[in-house]
């Protein structure tokens, strides 16, 4: 299979410094499919480069959502499975990620053993994330029994990562929670980025163009917004993403 969706992203890296990446929950209660569509569409309006579609607890229209969103935008859709259930065959690309800070092999390889088949059958490009959770952790940090790693301890973060990067991963996600008070602490972004040769990803409590601008001054190669984005896309019309896209770009111009 030609990794198309991961060689875009690699060549967005390259040539502009920086990925975002917006988010959408499949969850009836947050949207309608409807709703998901329009947010994607205005999202790459904005300049998001691809489009993350999942959740620690997405579940029943996961089909229906990533339908109605491919035929609305033309950039990357991507699975952010919370379990099985999140994989579809309707998307581009799958990160195939393993919680390595989990507390329970579940989340580490069993559900991977799971999903593997499907996303063969599906056809599914699949990127492998090693996927850290940062305390406050949020949901995820619920769902997935993560041992949260500290906000002071950045060399945890760092010890995770090398790990990963030695295990053979494309990637390394670094995440608060999705709509979390705090994001990733910039000292631990710093630590993974000054060390590692692989993708970094941070995502989770980066509400304004200027946490997301220190983000990416710090390291980040691949900035992830969910919350943010569901709750102001619609009201604005996409200029506050805009703004944040623009503001990144600018840092890692800088950097």
């Amino acid at each position: 299979m030609t990794n198309t969706t991961w060689n875009t992203i690699l060549e967005t890296i390259k040539e502009h410094g920086i990925v975002h990446l917006t988010l959408i929950d499949p969850d009836p209660h947050k949207q309608t499919p409807k709703d998901a569509a329009q947010i994607a569409k205005l999202a790459e309006q904005a300049g998001s480069n691809g489009i993350m579609v999942g959740g620690s607890t997405a579940f029943g229209i996961i089909d229906e959502t990533l339908q109605k969103i491919k035929r609305e935008v033309h950039i990357p859709v991507i699975l952010f499975p919370g379990n099985v259930s999140g994989l579809s065959r309707f998307a581009d690309a799958v990160f195939f990620m393993s919680l390595l800070n989990s507390r329970t092999t579940y989340w580490i390889v069993d559900v991977q053993t799971l999903g593997a088949r499907y996303i063969k059958q599906f056809n599914l490009e699949p990127i492998s994330m090693a996927y850290l959770i940062v305390d406050p952790g949020g949901t995820a940090g619920y769902v997935g029994d993560a041992r949260l790693i500290p906000r002071h301890k950045p060399e945890i973060a760092l010890g995770y990562a090398l790990a990963a990067q030695y295990l053979g991963f494309s990637m390394v996600y670094l995440e608060a929670g999705s709509g979390a008070d705090n994001a990733v602490p910039l000292p631990m972004v710093e630590a993974v980025s000054k060390y590692l040769d692989i993708p970094r990803a941070v995502g989770g409590g980066i509400t304004t163009p200027k946490e997301a601008a220190a983000v990416a001054a710090s390291g980040a190669d691949i900035i992830v917004q969910g919350t943010i984005v569901e709750r102001t896309i619609r009201e604005d019309g996409g200029k506050s993403l805009s703004n944040t896209i623009q503001a990144i770009q600018k840092a890692k111009q800088k950097s």
